[in-house]
């Protein structure tokens, strides 16, 4: 009888280490696994990608067998894109690294033949391969609006500064405040669901939409701050901001790199601000904007944004994101 216990006690133990082993750990969960890759390392892989590029060589990668490449939310065979057209690359790239999760992003300037455009990139890093990498380029064209069509991007103290212990938010709150940041511009009607510092700026394709007193000339808004902006309920023309992804979180850094889709249906015509003033919308049209954005948080607070984002078609899915099938 002891034996039958004694062996029964065995085998139950087994198998809650088993089940413990093969459950799924959630990013930010506090029993992350130690990085086999830490920053220095997810940099080394990031430089190798954007040496590669500039060179136009592809074989210099360690790619994994199943990597995944899109473009400007396209999923493409790789290599192709800007791949074929790159002819240079700017002096200077913001970078961020998770190794927690194996992510590395940066935002930095490429050069195609006569084109010079900002662009995003991330890289997931599995086992010392490169198993995916994301970009989104935003190049100017047509109707450009108010976006630069020579965009530059120079160094940024406040996203480099690494942020004192003591003003570190964790990782689930982080993704707490940038997820707020998201549900603040949805229909937006004043309510804030997020904190920001009083003087938050945010860069939109290489231009500053705040505190930007020339081009508060043609958008009155932007003399203000990113949380002034949001009171005033700018934005309410944003019917919704979907498939939210917050893959890089960077706790040294404060820094955490998102992705999503903002969905204009076009039908808001004319609104009244929380201050009574009233304006027109200017989406008019149905379109969505993919968006690559990146936030630095200090003292639980969002203090500064750096966003890429695009034009693509009405209520594209995308190609990272995996979609009910009824």
């Amino acid at each position: 009888m002891r034996k039958f216990v004694s062996s029964a006690g065995v085998c139950l133990a087994l198998a809650i280490v088993c089940v413990l082993l093969t459950q799924p750990t959630r990013v930010g969960a506090q029993n992350l696994l130690p990085p086999s890759c830490d920053r220095q390392c997810l940099y080394g892989f990031l430089d190798q990608y954007l040496n590669a590029l500039k060179a136009k060589d592809p074989s210099r990668l360690p790619l994994a067998r199943n990597f995944r490449y899109s473009e400007n939310n396209v999923a493409m065979k790789f290599p192709d894109g800007v791949w074929g057209t790159v002819t240079g690359m700017g002096d200077y790239t913001l970078r961020t690294a998770d190794p927690a999760n194996g992510a590395v992003g940066c935002y930095g300037i490429v050069q195609e033949t006569n084109a010079t455009s900002i662009f995003a990139l991330r890289l997931k890093v599995v086992d010392s391969k490169i198993t995916e990498a994301e970009t989104l380029i935003r190049r100017a064209g047509g109707d450009s609006g108010p976006f630069p069509s020579k965009p530059t991007l120079a160094s940024n103290p406040v996203f480099e500064e690494i942020v004192p212990p003591e003003e570190r938010s964790p990782r689930e709150r982080m993704i707490a405040l940038a997820d707020g940041y998201f549900s603040t511009l949805q229909l937006n009607d004043g309510a804030l669901f997020t904190q920001f510092y009083d003087d938050c700026d945010r860069w939109e394709n290489g231009l500053l939409t705040t505190h930007n007193p020339d081009l508060a000339k043609t958008i009155p808004v932007a003399n203000l701050g990113c949380a002034q902006q949001f009171k005033l309920g700018n934005y309410r023309y944003d019917d919704r901001v979907r498939d939210r992804r917050f893959f890089l979180v960077d706790e040294e850094r404060g820094l955490i790199m998102t992705a999503g889709f903002i969905d204009h249906a076009g039908r808001l015509g004319n609104y009244t601000l929380t201050d009574g003033t009233p304006v027109k919308s200017s989406m008019r049209t149905p379109n969505s904007l993919c968006l690559l954005e990146l936030f630095k948080i200090r003292g639980g607070k969002i203090q500064k944004i750096e966003a890429v984002f695009i034009g693509v078609p009405y209520n594209m899915p995308s190609p990272w994101v995996e979609y009910p099938t009824n």
